[in-house]
């Protein structure tokens, strides 16, 4: 019978993924996280590298610090996290599972050799566990 140690993120991780690039103007992500009923995409480079996270709380922080009338504009890449956290296609889902236990992330970009390949969420893991029991 399989386990979680067995099954991997490359099993589970969406691969169809919306992403931004660092020169990208922020509002038109916004747009795009609204548009697609999304909290966060992905921000990579030219060369498919992922140089940071665009996520719902970043853009919150865009409205704090606008005027009551104005929208700020500016590229993504001011206001994306750079210190982003991801895993490798390879990772077993307890590690997953454990490291979303032991952090606020939703969903953690899966990378290889330095890549972006694809993202997998929470609710990829409690896919995985429903397909278990």
């Amino acid at each position: 019978m399989a386990t979680l140690d067995s099954l991997r993120v490359r099993e589970y991780m969406s691969t169809q993924l919306i992403t931004f690039t660092p020169d990208m103007d922020v509002m038109a992500a916004i747009n795009s996280l609204v548009t697609h009923r999304i909290a966060g995409a992905p921000v990579i480079d030219s060369a498919g590298k992922l140089v940071g996270m665009l996520s719902e709380r970043d853009c919150l922080n865009i409205g704090l610090t606008a005027s009551h009338d104005t929208c700020i504009a500016g590229p993504v890449s001011q206001f994306m996290a750079t210190k982003v956290v991801s895993v490798e296609p390879d990772t077993n889902l307890t590690q997953l599972a454990s490291m979303f236990v032991s952090a606020s992330y939703r969903r953690y970009p899966v990378v290889e050799n330095g890549n972006l390949v694809g993202l997998i969420s929470r609710s990829d893991v409690l896919r995985a566990i429903n397909t278990l029991c």
